[in-house]
């Protein structure tokens, strides 16, 4: 094929000759000192065309940096030792990067997909459980039994059973009854501990309140079981704590988070009793007497009296969890006027509930725990077979195992020995 070029005479009968299927003269590729025109420009940045391989490489390397990270921590969370389900670490650990919201709303929406029965009676099961639960303590002196939230009572409901005793004196006791009338097919389970027979030891977890090493350990190990009868779980993550609301933990002169006035706390005195009370009116650090202190929220109950601003569900006094009003596994724990420790359980407790459920059970003062059946807990021990080994039997169905605090734990937890 032949063509005129652009600039020669057009008098001048003289033809250029082009490989088959190259561009039209006319266009801007062609190149008359090229054999063959290119439509590719100079790179705009010459340093990035050079250096694309090794640009692409650091990407690549970043990309799995990033990704490496989470998953290494989320591994790390899942594998640590201890009795926590899967469910419990991928929870715990979401909450700790930046996902709590989301924990939150999925708590919520599988409680809104399945609240609590309303109505119905208790299960056989419950019922023949609830009548034979152990001797009465009554012939021991033990404090009058609870007086039944619905009416007609079933036998045997609010009445205090022996769990452990000692010299001919009660030290454990257990009670069972339904918490309000509405959730009608369901037990909650109050304990009442006497301070002149046993001593509580607040023991510190991996995570919380964490930043160890403690005096005490993260579990009851072996050589440490003897004259154990009782433990229970502690309170809310501090991580979550917010100012002025959730509080601190305190032992071996240092203090995880911060204590703050007006907080509810357990405290721990070098005798080996305990109170609850409101931090900075009840109790100071200053006092030599006190060996260890674990803050949660406010008091539910203060001066005999539940306290009116639970009834407006504030997240400021309650916590951000689980809405206050959901009728959820809680725990609390409280002190009646001699001194004595109840705590109380149960699968269907509100914040309103649970406090009204201690106040039966004859605190003045009183604070919730944890909440959830990942956390709940209480568990009894028998020595009868093995008094350096007692058998552990859990106080009520929640899904923790019998044994959990024969396991390092990431959350703190409190001991109950015989003096």
């Amino acid at each position: 094929m032949t063509t005129p070029t652009d600039d020669l005479d057009p008098d001048r009968a003289v033809t250029t000759a082009l490989p088959e299927g190259d561009a039209d003269p006319s266009t801007d590729e062609f190149r008359p000192d090229r054999t063959k025109p290119t439509s590719h420009r100079a790179p705009r940045w010459p340093w990035l065309v050079q250096h694309r391989r090794r640009i692409r490489r650091g990407v690549i390397l970043f990309v799995v940096v990033v990704l490496a990270l989470p998953a290494w921590s989320l591994g790390s969370a899942l594998l640590r030792p201890g009795s926590d389900t899967f469910t419990e670490r991928l929870a715990e650990w979401a909450r700790d990067h930046g996902l709590s919201g989301v924990v939150t709303w999925a708590e919520n929406q599988r409680y809104e997909s399945n609240p609590p029965k309303v109505g119905g009676a208790l299960s056989d099961a419950d019922r023949s459980a609830m009548e034979a639960g152990g001797s009465p303590s009554e012939a021991l002196g033990g404090p009058p039994d609870i007086e039944p939230v619905i009416a007609p009572a079933i036998p045997g409901e609010g009445v205090w059973r022996v769990l452990s005793a000692v010299n001919g004196r009660p030290a454990v006791l257990k009670a069972e009854l339904r918490p309000d009338p509405t959730h009608t097919s369901y037990l909650a389970s109050v304990v009442w501990m006497n301070t002149t027979a046993v001593r509580f030891v607040l023991h510190p977890g991996s995570e919380e309140p964490g930043s160890g090493p403690w005096t005490e350990p993260n579990t009851i190990p072996p050589g440490k079981r003897t004259n154990l009868v009782a433990t229970f779980n502690g309170g809310f993550r501090l991580k979550d704590a917010l100012p002025g609301t959730f509080g601190g933990y305190y032992a071996d002169g240092r203090t995880v988070g911060r204590l703050q006035d007006g907080a509810a706390a357990e405290i721990f005195f070098r005798d080996g009793s305990m109170t609850i009370g409101e931090w900075g009116r009840d109790a100071h650090l200053g006092d030599p007497a006190i060996v260890a202190v674990r803050e949660n929220l406010h008091l539910l109950v203060d001066n005999g009296s539940i306290q009116a601003s639970i009834a407006d569900g504030s997240s400021k006094i309650w916590g951000y969890t689980i809405n206050n009003s959901y009728y959820v596994w809680r725990s609390g724990v409280g002190v009646t006027a001699d001194g004595n420790i109840v705590f109380a359980l149960g699968p269907t407790l509100s914040v309103q509930t649970l406090a009204d459920l201690l106040r039966r059970a004859g605190a003045v003062r009183a604070m919730e725990l944890d909440i959830n059946p990942d956390w709940v807990s209480f568990m009894s021990y028998d020595p009868s077979k093995d008094p350096a080994n007692p058998a552990p039997a859990k106080l009520m169905n929640f899904p923790r195992p019998a044994d959990r605090y024969y396991q390092p734990q990431s959350r703190d937890f409190v001991a109950v020995h015989l003096r």
